[in-house]
């Protein structure tokens, strides 16, 4: 993982993979300023999400779509998308989820409990089976620190039991969904 993160970029797709990454770090530093602590909070949870591909040898073509999703997501929240769009939470919780399912399967892929998106033992059948099991899974802790939140932080946070079902329903759906997509490709580099 450290190799992966050290690597210098190869070619403008990753260079621009991490501009995004910078570009995260330059909201938080602009929020910390400029906007409410719990903004720059909110955006710094994005930090290690926007690390996270580089970390685990993802392929520039996945990296970008994904720190563009992390980024959108914390920064609708910011800006309130999220109380302010009729079913931009279903709309983010579906992409969200979709994004974040591949990273945790690259994850268990360099621990190998998972075979790599690389490897000869890699089926294309896995993705579309295991996606919505882990979609479920990140779901519920997703929810978790919802509530935890809601709980110790600020009773501003959006928390009921309806929308917490449907946030999970949905993310499994989206997490089909890129299991689908995603069965037949490659998302570590060489």
């Amino acid at each position: 993982m450290k190799a992966n993160f050290l690597r210098p970029p190869r070619g403008g797709a990753e260079y621009l993979a991490d501009a995004l990454r910078i570009i995260g770090l330059l909201g938080v530093i602009g929020a910390a300023i400029w906007l409410e602590p719990t903004d720059a909070g909110i955006l710094a949870l994005t930090l290690p999400a926007l690390v996270a591909p580089r970390f685990l040898g993802a392929r520039a073509g996945f990296d970008i779509p994904f720190s563009i999703i992390v980024l959108l997501a914390a920064w609708s929240n910011v800006i309130d998308l999220y109380r302010t769009v009729d079913g931009w939470d279903i709309v983010m919780h579906v992409v969200c989820m979709g994004a974040l399912v591949p990273i945790a399967y690259l994850l268990l892929a360099h621990w190998s409990i998972v075979p790599s998106t690389s490897s000869p033992t890699f089926r294309k059948r896995v993705p579309i089976v295991l996606y919505p099991m882990l979609g479920l899974a990140l779901g519920a802790v997703w929810e978790m620190i919802e509530w935890a939140g809601f709980v110790f932080v600020s009773d501003d946070i959006f928390v009921e039991y309806h929308d917490t079902i449907s946030d999970m329903a949905v993310g499994a759906l989206g997490a089909l969904a890129a299991g689908i997509v995603l069965a037949g490709v490659r998302l570590d580099r060489e």
